[in-house]
């Protein structure tokens, strides 16, 4: 098996398992999220020293970013599948032109 064919298996089977990231994260992420309408545990002194907003706010921005990692990472794996498809072309037109060249 050629190196190119090689890194082109290994890309792939990466591409495959950082598309499978947000099956892991997308319930916790939305466990978090309702967390974050009930902050309740924090009482009258919380919302006084308006802590609890200020926790809601972070704990959104957090679901925000996220979310914006999981994308970043679907953008990724696109990128990892589509070099690992022009390794395959690649190491088909290598293999091609050495048949070629022996002929």
């Amino acid at each position: 098996m050629s190196d190119l064919k090689k890194e082109a298996e290994s890309l792939d089977k990466a591409s495959s398992a950082l598309r499978r990231v947000t099956h892991h994260t997308a319930k916790p992420l939305h466990s978090f999220r309702e967390a974050s309408h009930d902050l309740s545990a924090f009482g009258a002194l919380g919302s006084l020293m308006s802590a609890t907003d200020d926790i809601r706010d972070g704990m959104h921005k957090l679901a925000k970013l996220t979310h914006a990692l999981e994308e970043e990472w679907h953008a990724e794996a696109k990128v990892m599948r589509d070099v690992s498809h022009a390794f395959d072309l690649l190491d088909g037109l290598i293999a091609a032109a050495a048949r070629d060249g022996k002929g």
